[in-house]
């Protein structure tokens, strides 16, 4: 497997090392770190039984530059996953990249993204208009799970984001709403160390609208087509998208509540392959108390297999579902967040559980029963999440469109 770090990403992490920054500024350079280390135990796993693994799991290190009073930024982050858990993560229910109950590595170069922000400035009135392009999150869905508070993966994230794609995104923010629009290249990657497969650029586009409607309640539509997603060179089926999301962040019983609730839709083989998803999650910090929960409803196609359960045939040669298992799972968390190095550095202990049941769909040979040999699905983790400077990072979302502006008082509370 290729391990070589990418040059440009790491020339703007090491630009970022010369000049921390304690926050975002007009110009300098802001560094943020990730790190969970993890134990998890899952019941049943592919084949049937119990696996119990440790892994460190989400080794970020990321640079936000700013130059030209914040009109120009540049975004890098760097993902180590393929050094600390190339064979993926327990994850019940996962897929996507060729990986099977187990989540996937992202590539090294997970972000790398240049964006032009408020080009016209005041030639557009109070209209604010970027333009970003690189590696990165195609304009579609929510947030990385990532960024959001349960450890476990939901299994609708290739349902719900597109990720790690070459693409160049123009955006516009009138007052409340954003407008963004996309082109990339539909392929996946297929190991940390790929890049996107550039002569297929411009085969994929995504658009979503955004709408602020109050300074803590944001609501999203979004659509996309990415064409041959699964096979490399680009003969295998479109995948039809649509997502819908509401989410909340606001101060709420004396801490601070988030909570998201999406709805997603991808039809494929011309609409002979439809996969749905509901989720709905909710986190409540107060003081060094964090309890989550999420709700989770989704379809996961099932993939002719290896020998080695955990892993799809790549790239598809044909169209090789074999079933749709639908997921049905609750996830319940609690941590214990503490904080040192002027509050940048969080230290927190966490468990969480995951339990329901996993059901066929739609027909197909390859059921739950024979996969598992049983519909129940049970999980839990425990482990220590370390952090440098992430509050309030979303990642995926570019060029400043979700920035408060002065000229917009009604957007005051508005932020990352």
């Amino acid at each position: 497997m290729q391990r070589a770090v990418p040059a440009g990403l790491a020339a703007v992490l090491w630009t970022g090392a010369l000049a921390p920054l304690a926050g975002q500024s007009a110009t300098g350079v802001h560094l943020m770190g990730l790190g969970i280390a993890s134990v998890t135990r899952v019941d049943p796993v592919p084949g049937g039984g119990r696996l119990t693994e440790g892994r460190l799991v989400q080794p970020l290190l990321m640079a936000h530059a700013t130059l030209l009073g914040g009109r120009l930024r540049a975004l890098g982050t760097l993902d180590l996953e393929g050094w600390t858990m190339p064979g993926g993560e327990l994850t019940p229910g996962g897929w996507g990249e060729g990986f099977n109950d187990r989540r996937h590595p992202h590539t090294y170069a997970h972000e790398l993204m240049v964006s032009a922000v408020d080009i016209l400035g005041r030639h557009d009135g109070a209209a604010r208009l970027s333009v970003s392009v690189g590696k990165g999150f195609a304009p579609f869905g929510s947030d990385d799970p990532m960024s959001r508070p349960t450890l476990r993966y939901p299994v609708n994230h290739h349902l719900a984001q597109v990720l790690e794609r070459a693409v160049a995104i123009a955006g516009v923010r009138a007052g409340p709403v954003l407008l963004e629009g996309a082109l990339f290249n539909g392929d996946e990657p297929e190991r940390p160390g790929q890049w996107p497969k550039w002569d297929r650029f411009g085969d994929s586009w995504s658009a979503r609208l955004t709408l602020l409607a109050t300074p803590w309640l944001e609501l999203s539509a979004s659509r996309a087509k990415v064409h041959s997603p699964e096979h490399r060179p680009g003969a295998g089926t479109d995948a039809w998208k649509w997502h819908a999301a509401a989410r909340v962040s606001r101060e709420a019983g004396g801490g601070r509540l988030y909570a998201l609730a999406e709805w997603a839709r991808t039809e494929e083989a011309d609409g002979f392959f439809v996969f749905r998803t509901v989720l709905a999650e909710a986190e409540w910090r107060r003081g060094p108390h964090r309890p989550y929960y999420r709700f989770e409803r989704s379809d996961r196609p099932e993939d002719l297999r290896e020998l080695d359960l955990f892993r799809s045939v790549r790239p598809h040669l044909e169209n090789a579902i074999l079933g749709t298992t639908r997921f049905t799972l609750h996830t319940l968390g609690y941590g214990f967040e503490r904080r040192a190095g002027l509050g940048q550095l969080a230290l927190q202990p966490f468990v969480e559980a995951t339990f329901g049941r996993a059901q066929p769909t739609m027909g197909g040979v390859l059921t739950p029963e024979i996969l598992y040999g049983t519909s129940r699905v049970r999980a839990v983790t425990a482990g220590l999440r370390l952090s440098w400077g992430l509050e309030g990072h979303r990642m995926g979302r570019y060029g400043g469109l979700l920035e408060p502006s002065t000229s917009h008082p009604m957007e005051a509370g508005h932020g990352h």
